[in-house]
């Protein structure tokens, strides 16, 4: 479809004053159109452009949410909001990805929250609150992105406690991030790919494989692939980020993802060609996520454990400290105050008769007395020995 025919769509800045205008969050706004949060939100900052059938169904939307803008009546306090301005040209589409993102759900994506569930904007929440609530909306759809990441049911679970304990360290800054789902999701992924997994005992041995044969081979095909390509995949074929939301996200360049991506597909489609089709692949990431039954622990029981986890470590810090304190303590006390040089060893003098003990002495000492004592005892240098 080319520009000329393209539905026409209001500027970015207008696409977001007129979902706020609604009191809609990013994924009820997603939910309604059929694609994941991050993309929304890259319509909404001009970073992409919908195509095709997504960008009618959000045009269709936005026009909703004009005309329930132009019908709701206008308040004598405050200032009437000035129109929507006319539409106006869209700008030039980005070079397309490896080939159309798929249009259908991301993998084990949870439902966006009912007006019930969301908290009206201007009600305070607290910080533990807030955290309760990203874990609860977040957290189950991680579960399986780990898994599908390490094919370890346990280290999937163990990956998102651990990443959103860090979250609940950090949360100033996860609470001001403009996306705190992606915040925790990256640090889920770096935590589920760790390297060191490998060497602790209890993950050295495989889960139990799913029971169907293609899910099997498809997991089995994931597992083999580089770490990169796998996080890469699942991101923008599994979660449905777009090509430049997956390269901020991999810390790669844009160039980099895309071939990681084409790499990482031209291995599945190695094992299993029937999933050459990006939309065909994309669903069978979904069922692969939605076969396992994997829960998340209660929100309360991961912010204890990150307390208990940080009070642990604070405490062997001090007592760490306390131990070099006092090593470094008795070593200044018991230390020596001045230097004390060693004792030379002795030498040994020719000519000299070895020390005897007390007693009656031999002919060769009883001549040597003699010879000495008829020597002449002038000059400084003559010893003149004296019977004691």
């Amino acid at each position: 479809m080319t520009q000329s025919t393209a539905t026409p769509l209001p500027p970015p800045k207008e696409r977001r004053r007129l979902r706020e205008s609604r009191a809609l969050t990013l994924a009820q706004v997603a939910a309604r159109v059929g694609v994941a949060r991050e993309t929304v939100r890259g319509w909404e900052t001009g970073r992409t452009t919908p195509r095709g059938r997504k960008r009618e169904a959000y045009a269709k939307l936005l026009a909703e949410l004009t005309a329930h803008a132009a019908d709701s009546p206008v308040r004598t306090d405050a200032p009437s909001p000035e129109p929507p301005p006319s539409p106006a040209p869209e700008p030039a589409p980005e070079p397309a990805p490896p080939s159309p993102a798929p249009a259908s759900e991301p993998v084990a994506e949870s439902p966006p929250p009912t007006p019930a569930q969301t908290p009206a904007l201007t009600t305070a929440l607290t910080p533990a609150q807030a955290f309760d609530a990203l874990y609860a909306f977040v957290a189950p759809a991680l579960v399986r992105q780990a898994y599908l990441l390490t094919g370890r049911r346990e280290l999937a679970r163990e990956s998102v406690e651990r990443a959103f304990q860090l979250a609940w360290q950090h949360w100033p800054e996860v609470a001001r991030d403009p996306d705190p789902a992606g915040w925790v999701r990256a640090a889920t992924y770096e935590y589920a790919l760790s390297p060191w997994h490998r060497l602790r005992p209890r993950f050295r041995h495989s889960d139990p494989p799913p029971a169907d044969a293609f899910s099997r081979t498809l997991l089995d095909a994931l597992l083999k692939l580089p770490p990169p390509y796998r996080r890469a995949l699942l991101l923008y074929d599994g979660v449905g980020l777009g090509l430049p939301e997956t390269a901020a996200e991999t810390e790669a360049s844009t160039r980099a993802t895309a071939n990681r991506l084409l790499h990482a597909r031209e291995a599945v489609v190695a094992r299993l060609p029937e999933l050459a089709n990006p939309a065909e692949l994309h669903r069978r990431l979904v069922e692969l996520a939605s076969l396992e039954r994997l829960r998340a622990a209660r929100p309360l029981a991961v912010r204890t454990g990150g307390e208990r986890r940080a009070r642990l470590w604070t405490r062997a810090a001090i007592a760490f400290t306390v131990a070099l304190i006092g090593a470094t303590a008795l070593t200044l006390r018991t230390a020596p105050t001045h230097y004390e040089p060693p004792v030379s060893p002795g030498e040994t003098v020719q000519g000299v008769p070895p020390k005897v003990a007390p007693g009656s002495l031999s002919a060769k000492e009883l001549t040597l007395r003699a010879k000495l004592r008829e020597g002449t005892g002038s000059g400084p240098q003559r010893l003149v020995p004296q019977a004691r």
